[in-house]
């Protein structure tokens, strides 16, 4: 009986990581070479892509070259600002600027030199005219005020003496007299009486003269302690405060560290405007004539007001002529100093004519689609786009034309749009 077979080994499996069996027909020592050999069915494939991707990319800038010059380009476009304006400006003849003054204003001081003691105002305190402004130390007017005093009182008492005298002297003569008339004395005795009245008489004259200047020193301190009190000289508002308490006040001096007037104040119901026009167009410029006036600090404000003088002369420097204008109705608001503009005007207007209404440049209104319309601008820098508002055109007010319409002031109109601009198109503002 032969022993059982044994079964054949297995081939070892190839396992990962592990060199590739070696073929038939191989060389010795050339297993695993096999698995280094490079496939090239894919090189073709890769290579061809290379190939493509140019013309690719080609295609996309040219699609998009094409795109950019399709699309709708922004139109180039000049603009302008609606503006508020008044139906007076159709009467404008002249413009001219100049400054709101006070025909009476005042630098408040005192003829007499002093510490200042009292100030009772400050600025922008309304005073009345005498009332009491400051007061300055009069101590030492005072002092003479009494000395002056006392000499009154003294040569009223010499007066006094004076009369007495006068009046027995008088009393004397009678009884000399009618004694004499008695024959009991004589002629000479009634002359000695007669002279002792003269002299009583003079002596009686000069004891009032001297009661007279002892008076009139009295009114002199008088009068420079009135000095010593600074009132003021008309109705007014104090304007500016130049002294405070405490400072010299030396009004006929220049003295260092001293102050000349105490206050500065100003008639408030004389304010005016003086406005200078250049003598080129003195010509359009009448007394009488009406204007109207605007404030650079109250520009929503118009006030009416007419010419009331012309000075006559031209100042060389700035070849112009000044020209005074008062208010038709004065305003608290006004103030002296403020800057003005005025509008000199070919007739009278009313308050209807001063009312606010919108205007804009008259090459900003064009027909499109047999109607009136302007082009506004809207949008964010660099994607300004136009929208079409219809308007109605109106009275020419200088170089405007008032329109009415769903536009507010200060927006922006396209100045004479091309034909082709139409409503939702791109624009590119011009360069000022």
């Amino acid at each position: 009986m032969s022993a059982p077979s044994e079964p054949p080994a297995p081939s070892p499996a190839a396992t990962p990581g592990s060199p590739p069996s070696t073929l038939p027909g191989d060389k010795p020592g050339a297993s695993g070479l096999r698995g280094l050999r490079i496939d090239r069915s894919a090189a073709p494939a890769g290579r061809r892509r290379r190939r493509l991707w140019p013309w690719v990319a080609a295609a996309v800038v040219g699609v998009g070259a094409v795109a950019a010059w399709l699309a709708p380009r922004a139109t180039e476009v000049r603009v302008s600002s609606v503006v508020q304006s008044t139906a007076s400006q159709q009467y404008v003849e002249l413009t001219a600027s100049g400054y709101v003054v006070a025909q009476r204003r005042a630098a408040v001081s005192s003829k007499a030199a002093g510490r200042l003691m009292e100030l009772h105002v400050r600025e922008g305190s309304p005073v009345r005219k005498g009332e009491l402004i400051a007061r300055l130390d009069d101590s030492d007017v005072r002092a003479a005020m009494l000395a002056a005093q006392a000499g009154v009182h003294q040569a009223e008492a010499g007066v006094r003496q004076a009369e007495v005298e006068l009046t027995n002297a008088q009393a004397e003569l009678r009884r000399s007299q009618g004694l004499q008339a008695q024959g009991f004395i004589s002629p000479q005795a009634v002359d000695a009486a007669q002279t002792r009245v003269n002299a009583a008489l003079a002596a009686r004259s000069a004891a009032q003269a001297t009661l007279a200047q002892a008076k009139a020193q009295l009114q002199v301190q008088q009068v420079n302690a009135d000095f010593t009190e600074i009132r003021a000289p008309f109705d007014g508002v104090v304007l500016v405060k130049n002294a405070n308490v405490g400072d010299m006040i030396t009004p006929m001096s220049s003295a260092a560290g001293a102050q000349g007037a105490v206050v500065t104040m100003a008639d408030m119901s004389t304010l005016e405007v003086e406005a200078d026009v250049s003598e080129g167009n003195l010509s359009k410029a009448r007394p009488g004539q009406p204007v109207e006036i605007t404030l650079d600090a109250l520009p929503q404000a118009r006030f009416r007001g007419r010419v009331v003088g012309i000075v006559p002369t031209v100042d060389r420097a700035k070849a112009t002529v000044m020209t005074k204008i008062q208010f038709e109705q004065l305003d608290t608001r006004i103030l002296p100093e403020m800057s003005a503009k005025v509008a000199f005007l070919s007739r009278p207007i009313t308050a209807a004519d001063q009312l606010p209404l919108l205007a804009v440049n008259p090459q900003a209104v064009v027909e499109r689609g047999g109607r009136k319309v302007v082009l506004r601008v809207s949008g964010a820098t660099g994607e300004e786009t136009v929208e079409a508002v219809p308007v109605t055109p109106g009275r020419k007010l200088g170089d405007v034309v008032e329109v009415s319409g769903s536009l507010r002031s200060g927006d922006r109109v396209v100045l004479q749009p091309p034909p082709q601009l139409e409503h939702g198109a791109r624009v590119k503002l011009a360069a000022s």
